[in-house]
């Protein structure tokens, strides 16, 4: 069984997690997927920085929830959503997360690599 232990950012692995301050737009299977001026960014030791988005600013009928799933340590276990007509598992969420990155509760993050884009406008 995969080790599900919890983890707690600090100084060897830090997360931080604030207002983006900008207008956040997701484009996948050619339509607007989410749009958002209320997004967070989250930044996790040397990974590059992560939008996370309400899912009442993003289209969930575009959205098909997957079987996929994956588990990090220090936010829990993340559900995967399809871009119905685009991409597999370019969507994941932490519906439940741990209490240290509890503010991305209810929040949808996308792959870049699996959508058009996700330009940022101040």
């Amino acid at each position: 069984m995969a080790d599900r232990s919890i983890r707690v950012p600090g100084p060897g692995h830090p997360i931080a997690i604030e207002p983006a301050g900008a207008r956040v737009t997701v484009r996948a299977a050619g339509q607007v997927i989410a749009d958002t001026a209320r997004a967070l960014v989250l930044r996790e030791a040397s990974y590059p920085p992560v939008f996370y988005i309400p899912r009442e600013d993003a289209d969930m009928a575009l959205l098909e929830r997957s079987d996929h799933a994956s588990w990090c340590p220090y936010k829990g276990q993340a559900a995967y959503y399809s871009v119905r007509g685009g991409a597999a598992n370019a969507v994941w969420s932490y519906e439940t997360p741990h209490a240290a990155v509890a503010a991305i509760r209810g929040c949808l993050a996308f792959y870049p690599d699996r959508v058009e884009s996700i330009p940022v406008n101040p």
